[in-house]
């Protein structure tokens, strides 16, 4: 689990994130990050839509997704924030 400073929870953040962040995608995953210029540490949003499956394998997805970035976490700069949006498939 990560740990409450580094997850994006207010709608605001992930708004902001999705519309002015930098974006890279791949047939899974779609990354979104924006440099909030700040020394807060960084922090990670997941966006797992019902088109990926029902609820349970969207908690796995959130669950999986979650486990990956906690050890990306030291190599991510401060003041970043990641929204991962997983894609249908």
């Amino acid at each position: 689990m990560l740990a409450k400073s580094n997850r994006v929870s207010r709608p605001e953040d992930f708004r902001v994130a999705v519309r002015q962040g930098r974006r890279s995608g791949s047939t899974h995953t779609v990354v979104h990050v924006v440099d909030r210029s700040s020394t807060a540490p960084a922090r990670f949003g997941f966006i797992v839509a019902k088109t990926v499956g029902g609820a349970v394998v969207r908690n796995r997805v959130r669950r999986r997704l979650r486990s990956a970035c906690r050890e990306l976490l030291p190599t991510v700069g401060p003041g970043v924030d990641v929204v991962v949006r997983a894609l249908p498939g």
